[in-house]
């Protein structure tokens, strides 16, 4: 495999400039041709639901509340600036901004504006025919707002009438429209960090901006690509996942030049001119990238597998930036390293015999020492970390950022904000958040009025439920049932359909605020009344909707999805820790040092968060994606160092082989965490700076857990743990390959 990786590096030293150019033509073309990701990104993470999710079968069964099924409302409000009721101008200018919004393409209908009690404002709802598509339906969104702001624009509305979009669909796109900004400040803040961080590495001009060159182009090229597998494989990308794709790519791509450049260097200070070292550079560490890769792309893979889209749709877009990521650390940068030559590391010297051992040196020669010592000590520190997560309750029973489970809030002084605030203070019954269960009867509910009577008198009356509004009160004013059975009373009202087969109860939790965590815990009490109550009215089948429907489901299946998923990426990890290693042990204690990391990472996260901050939990999303992560960047990290005591192993006795791999790979190793850390951190001070509200607490959890958990695996979990049980176990590491017949000299040393 070492030629096909030789022959690899000698073309793309030879061929430096076509290399370029290829690389430079194909993003260009990229950039300008294909889709861009803020296009198909949403914010909305409940919508990433799966049909047979209980809130989401509940959605589709409230469908007929809402006049058509196929029609997506968006709320335009209006609203005098000043007090007092709107005006005769006001009226009549509404009336004409209903004729110009009906004409904006997509929109089926415009209802009539309905005036606040007040007299203060005014709603017009449109209804819009949008696809169903993911990615389609993200960008349809984004016309069809941009289009009805140019149609109130056009008008130019009375002075002191202030008239701006209100609603779901208008808060999803401002949201995914600074979403778009925070990626753009998250990739920058993160490339300026990386290159500042990697002048202290290298002590180089060039080197950093070298490392940094291919990242940025991969970034550009696959968010393209990305987008145009959304849209054709109706994928859902998230903000969190159009994030994660700037950070993993710009991490990960730094580490793969930090594996070839140290290298190169290393050759160049053995006497090794600059085009031949690079060419013995991507021969030497070309397989340990590609398997690097490729176990990054396997655990990526492998969330393919999940039932929550939200984890399932980070499967293409992050595997395949992973997978161009790898084209251009075995292409792209062996050919700007041979347009540079030894420049690429000045002022630093590359001539021969420059190479010094440094602080990992020295600690090395103590690791290898004393192994037993450093194992004992380590698995005592990590185990009490571990212990710490172990105090953590099941992830619905922690802390779920407002609007990451259900309906999101506007960004800070746009435009939707301005209008759910007009809202919410002259329409509160609007606005409210109310969970709403959902009932399809067999017969119109004015058939069966005492059945529908007695089903909202339970609920009435159930202590799960603050208030309820229903068929019987459609105005705020209660009906008896004889009133009831006039259907024209109530028939096409908020509660109940048209046909009167689908009746609906807006209900307040007892439990409290629908954005908090007690109320998705009271959901499967919530569940159970209402089933009750539905056997009342005689209905074929209930369900109950609103945020903390959703916010419980979600929390369920990323429970679900992680008992799941995990077992398959240990499994396929385990394969191919098992190839590059040429061992059936290694990857034995190399998924077990992961395992540890992880729930020592897991246990730091609840002291920062829940003992120091004082969250009431972590946001759901973080135990998944810090178990996916810390999985495949561990072994990431284990494959360079483990494959070059392997290397060294060939030639010198274990104990000695080891800390000359230690030597030589604990500073790539250290460096590519502090990368990989610090860009976890910016996406949580910069994510969460520009991210709309509903996500900043989300972003932050995410960021700083990454970060946290990459420092504690790269520096030493890697580089003290998996030494000292490689030194202990001896030949045994290479069983059952030749290298484990080797002779007494790599048998472990006598533990001081």
């Amino acid at each position: 495999m070492a030629g096909f990786f030789w022959i690899t590096g000698r073309i793309c030293v030879r061929y430096r400039w076509v290399v370029l150019a290829v690389w430079a033509c194909g993003t260009v073309l990229a950039v300008v041709l294909l889709p861009s990701l803020s296009s198909v990104t949403q914010s909305d993470n409940s919508s990433f639901l799966p049909a047979s999710a209980p809130s989401e079968r509940a959605e589709a069964l409230a469908a007929p509340l809402q006049g058509a099924a196929s029609l997506t409302s968006v709320t335009v409000v209006a609203a005098s600036r000043t007090s007092g009721p709107l005006s005769a101008a006001d009226l009549s200018a509404l009336r004409s901004l209903s004729v110009r919004l009906a004409r904006v393409p997509r929109v089926a209908r415009v209802l009539r504006a309905e005036v606040s009690a007040d007299g203060e404002a005014a709603q017009i709802t449109v209804q819009a025919a949008l696809p169903q598509s993911v990615g389609l339906s993200a960008s349809a969104q984004a016309t069809l707002c941009a289009d009805l702001r140019a149609a109130v624009r056009a008008g130019g509305p009375p002075a002191g009438l202030a008239v701006h979009l209100a609603g779901q669909v208008a808060t999803r796109v401002d949201n995914n429209a600074v979403g778009t900004s925070s990626g753009s400040k998250v990739q920058w803040v993160s490339i300026a960090f990386v290159i500042v961080l990697l002048v202290s590495v290298f002590r180089s001009v060039l080197a950093p901006l070298v490392a940094v060159i291919p990242a940025v182009v991969v970034v550009l090229a696959s968010e393209r690509l990305t987008a145009v597998a959304a849209v054709h494989l109706g994928l859902g990308i998230s903000q969190i996942a159009s994030l994660l794709l700037i950070v993993l790519i710009l991490g990960a791509g730094t580490d793969y030049a930090l594996f070839l450049m140290f290298r190169v260097r290393e050759f160049c200070r053995t006497g090794s001119a600059a085009p031949d070292a690079i060419a013995r550079a991507v021969a030497a560490v070309g397989e340990t990238i590609t398997f690097s890769a490729g176990v990054l792309i396997a655990a990526l893979g492998s969330l393919a597998f999940a039932t929550f889209s939200l984890y399932s749709g980070l499967a293409a877009p992050l595997s395949i930036g992973i997978g161009l990521m790898l084209l251009a650390g075995l292409t792209l940068l062996p050919a700007l390293l041979a347009v540079l030559g030894p420049a690429a590391f000045w002022p630093s010297s590359v001539r021969t015999g420059a190479e010094v051992s440094g602080w990992w040196g020295r600690t090395c020669a103590r690791i290898t020492g004393r192994p037993l010592l450093v194992l004992l000590l380590g698995l005592t520190v990590f185990g009490a970390l571990a212990a710490t997560a172990g105090t953590y309750p099941p992830y619905y029973r922690g802390y779920v950022a407002a609007g990451f489970g259900g309906p999101v809030t506007a960004p800070a002084g746009s435009d939707s904000a301005a209008g759910n605030a007009l809202l919410a203070a002259h329409f509160p019954a609007t606005a409210v958040n109310p969970t709403l269960i959902v009932m399809r009867l067999r017969t119109p509910a004015w058939s069966d009025a005492d059945g529908m009577f007695a089903a909202e008198q339970a609920l009435d009356q159930d202590p799960q439920f603050t208030d309820v509004s229903g068929p019987f009160d459609p105005a705020g004013d209660a009906l008896t049932v004889s009133q009831f059975e006039s259907a024209s009373r109530v028939a096409g009202s908020a509660f109940i359909s048209a046909d009167g087969l689908t009746v609906g109860f807006a209900t307040q939790l007892a439990a409290g605020n629908a954005t908090t965590t007690a109320a998705a815990l009271a959901v499967p009490a919530v569940r159970l009344d209402a089933a009750r109550a539905a056997r009342l009215a005689g209905a074929t089948a209930v369900g109950v909707t609103g945020q903390p429907a959703f916010t419980y489901d979600i929390a369920q299946l990323s429970d679900n999805d992680l008992h799941t998923v995990i077992p398959i990426a240990v499994t396929v990890i385990a394969v191919l820790l098992a190839l590059v290693m040429r061992s059936l042990v290694a990857p034995l204690y190399l998924i077990a040092s992961v395992v540890l990391s992880y729930f020592s990472a897991l246990g730091l996260t609840v002291l920062v968060f829940m003992r120091a901050a004082g969250q009431p939990g972590l946001t759901f999303i973080l135990p998944f994606l810090l178990f996916v992560f810390l999985l495949a960047l561990g072994e990431d990290y284990n494959i360079l160092v483990m494959t070059r005591i392997r290397e060294e192993a060939t030639r010198l006795p274990l104990r000695t082989a080891v800390g000359k791999a230690l030597s030589v790979t604990g500073g790539t190793v250290t460096s590519a965490g502090l990368v990989l850390a610090l860009t976890f951190g910016v996406l949580a001070v910069v994510g969460s700076a520009s991210a709309g509200p509903a996500n900043v607490r989300t972003i932050v959890d995410v960021g700083v857990g990454l970060a946290l958990g990459v420092l504690m695996d790269t520096f030493l979990v890697r580089t003290l743990l998996v030494p000292s049980v490689v030194v202990l176990i001896g030949r045994w590491n290479w069983w059952p390959s030749r290298m484990s017949d080797r002779n007494a000299q790599c048998l472990p040393p006598t533990v001081r």
